[in-house]
């Protein structure tokens, strides 16, 4: 039917060119980093192509694209400096199978500090604001500048945005989001933001209007929380200031009585680097386990009765069971609980635990569900809104 609203057809014409361009979704790790080139298609964002890096910054590193139907493209095996240099492995394999370069970049970043907290484009002040929040989260905020500038360089004439991976707890009341310390610092920032946001919000886009209104999500990696959703809404979630607190994780410590850190100052005169590196590196299951973070070689090692894999997945469950409870009471009850994430999804080992004696609060079979995190495709969605906004 021939257009009769030259400036409606015009604007049509318009959202369906934005809704055709490419968007590159790159979520980065401390050694790993997903990739993932994308299209609107049926109303929604269908892959391209995806790739993956793991060991960033290790001999025995790996590169992997593949296309749409999981076939994969291009592997190989070896050194990865950088996340820079993952940045141009995957230049050079978008090159030679024929991938035209994107319209926009979305870049995953962890924490924006007080003044980011919404997905937003990268402008000059967003870049400075970002550095001036490095505080925040010195292991990830120089990373993630590093390659903003890196993708920036590489694709000029693309739109970059930022994707924060706590702006899904802006919702937080400020009863939970603050924490029991005097206003300045407060005021200063000091409070809990949330992180895995970027998979809670695609979670909700997953279940869509059949999300019921009590709802727990469990997000279990290497890096695990669980959140608290009324309606679709975070109104509570694990992780506070930093995503070492909350549950005990991989080789993250999780909360820890304040006192500890007294002790190994007093007594270990353990700087804050020195804590850091304890508290995001040394401890979780890497600790209770004497050296092992990885869930499929600790369950392993507790089939062959490891007194210390079988104590560090006990914990790591009972901790889990802990905040689902404690969320079950904050929610008045449960509709819906949901395991995502490395672990959550591909260990029934710990989810039975964690699930193990909550009958009595309602959560049965029927109402735990396991899904597949899509983040990419979230980044790639909360891009094409911010383009066509």
């Amino acid at each position: 039917m021939e257009c009769q609203n030259s400036i409606v057809c015009q604007r049509r014409e318009e959202e369906l060119i934005k809704e055709q361009k490419l968007i590159l979704a790159i979520n980065s790790g401390s050694s790993s980093i997903k990739f993932g080139i994308f299209k609107n298609d049926g109303g929604d964002e269908a892959a391209v192509c995806t790739a993956s890096v793991e060991g960033i910054g290790r001999a025995n590193g790996s590169f992997d694209i593949r296309s749409a139907d999981g076939k994969s493209l291009t592997h190989r095996e070896g050194a990865v400096d950088s996340q820079s240099h993952a940045l141009a492995l995957l230049v050079k394999a978008m090159s030679g199978h024929g991938i035209g370069a994107p319209d926009a970049v979305g870049h995953r970043v962890v924490h924006g500090g007080p003044k980011l907290r919404t997905h937003q484009i990268i402008t000059p002040q967003v870049l400075t604001d970002l550095k001036a929040a490095t505080h925040f989260a010195p292991l990830h905020i120089p990373q993630s500048l590093a390659l903003i500038a890196a993708a920036q360089k590489t694709f000029p004439s693309a739109a970059h945005y930022m994707c924060l991976d706590n702006a899904f707890h802006n919702t937080i009341p400020e009863v939970a989001s603050r924490f029991p310390l005097p206003q300045r610092y407060f005021d200063a920032g000091v409070h809990r933001y949330g992180f895995h946001g970027l998979s809670y919000e695609s979670l909700v886009h997953h279940f869509g209007a059949h999300l019921p209104g009590r709802s727990i999500f469990a997000h279990l990696g290497n890096g695990a929380s669980l959140c608290a959703l009324r309606n679709g809404i975070s109104i509570d979630t694990t992780m506070g200031l930093t995503p070492t607190g909350g549950i005990l994780m991989g080789t993250r410590s999780g909360d820890l009585d304040p006192g500890v850190f007294l002790y190994l100052m007093r007594n270990e005169n353990l700087n804050a680097d020195a804590l850091e590196e304890l508290l995001n590196h040394e401890s979780g299951l890497f600790a209770l386990s004497a050296g092992e973070s990885d869930v499929k070689a600790l369950q392993e090692r507790a089939r062959n009765n490891d007194s210390r894999a079988i104590l560090a997945l006990e914990a790591f469950a009972i901790s889990v069971r802990k905040m689902i409870g404690a969320y079950v009471a904050m929610l008045g009850g449960v509709d819906l609980l949901v395991f995502t994430g490395g672990i959550g999804e591909h260990s029934e080992y710990v989810r039975s635990r964690a699930t193990s004696g909550l009958e009595a609060f309602g959560i049965t079979a029927d109402r735990v569900q396991v899904v597949r995190a899509e983040e990419e495709e979230e980044m790639a969605r909360l891009c094409r809104a911010l383009m066509t906004s």
